[in-house]
């Protein structure tokens, strides 16, 4: 007797690697081998197509499985959320754990269509909640916030060079100043528009105000990071949050031979850019971070090693007050459980 399908998805920006398989009652799984669409509508459709072929007449659950890697999978999403189908999506790490249990040495986007399914056959699976509109306007608004950054720094910089070249061109360096206002003028119409919104959710503002008593961390930083973890909704821990940023340790060690220790890098670099200016003010301002800093600063004789010890500590401390909704005590230790007050 059937007891459950899966579709297990391999999502990248273009394509999709899309997976089927069964469980019997007797814990016995048939996988088939999966077939690619196109990451669009027609795709989406195709998709749908597919898994309903393969199930049949089968009145067992269909689950769809998929990793929250980027923003490729996002309309996938909320495509079949639309069409009331049960979704689950889960961290890159926990499927990276999962494939370590098996025997599969090669890594392409069909072996990852196939063990994405099958992790949906052998767990327990938690449904996808839908990001609220707040959330998906918040990470629209600091992305676009950081973009725009990004091209403040660098007109600056050609405006720099300009102005200390031989008899810069009058026009040309008008022009890069006239960039550099709209820019500026759209900064502030984005903090605007994202301090409006959250102020007018009492809950989020009140956790944000929390978090802004910790020296060092800024309320743009702040709502970066929770936007970017759709206010941590798939994350049960520290070690899942840490891994999602990127900031997880990687040992690289291969017989006598062992290499420096370096972060993953695997994760979302929106979060670790978030992370990164207010790691280095914490690790000034923050009393028990500039010790963290100091003390590896002495130990391992590289500062970069000990910033971002400082900014997963840092952003573990964002987790534990938005999670708790508890009021920030200055000498709370990341690494200890600090007796807080509930609000």
């Amino acid at each position: 007797m059937i007891i459950k399908h899966v579709s297990g998805i391999d999502v990248s920006k273009d394509t999709l690697e899309v997976g089927f398989g069964t469980l019997l009652d007797t814990q016995e799984q048939t996988i088939i081998n999966p077939i690619t669409v196109s990451n669009n509508l027609k795709g989406f459709r195709e998709l749908l197509s597919f898994v309903r072929k393969n199930k049949g007449k089968s009145k067992a659950p269909l689950y769809f499985v998929m990793e929250a890697t980027g923003v490729y999978y996002e309309n996938l999403a909320y495509f079949l959320s639309d069409h009331k189908q049960h979704l689950t999506v889960i961290l890159p790490n926990k499927s990276k754990s999962f494939a370590n249990t098996l025997s599969i040495k090669s890594k392409t986007d069909k072996l990852d269509a196939r063990k994405l399914t099958q992790y949906g056959l052998e767990k327990q699976l938690k449904p996808w909640e839908l990001p609220s509109p707040m959330m998906k306007a918040l990470k629209a608004l600091t992305r676009e916030h950081y973009s725009i950054k990004q091209m403040i720094v660098q007109i600056k910089n050609q405006i720099h060079a300009k102005n200390y070249s031989h008899k810069p061109l009058k026009e040309t360096l008008n022009r890069s100043k006239e960039s550099l206002r709209v820019f500026e003028k759209q900064i502030l119409a984005i903090e605007k528009q994202i301090k409006e919104l959250i102020h007018n959710d009492e809950d989020l503002n009140n956790r944000i105000q929390k978090i802004e008593k910790i020296k060092g961390i800024g309320f743009m930083s702040i709502v970066s990071i929770i936007a970017e973890t759709d206010g941590f909704a798939l994350i049960n821990n520290g070690k899942q949050l840490t891994s999602y940023a990127g900031l997880d340790v990687m040992l690289n060690e291969s017989g006598l031979k062992k290499h420096k220790t370096s972060i993953s890098k695997k994760g979302n670099k929106h979060l670790r850019s978030a992370l990164y200016m207010p790691a280095l003010s914490a690790s000034r301002f923050e009393p028990k971070l500039k010790q963290l800093y100091i003390r590896l600063i002495i130990k391992k004789q590289i500062k970069k090693v000990a910033l971002i010890a400082v900014a997963r500590k840092l952003l573990l401390l964002v987790y534990t007050i938005y999670k708790t909704n508890v009021d920030y005590i200055p000498d709370y230790h990341p690494g200890l459980r600090p007796q807080h007050t509930m609000s």
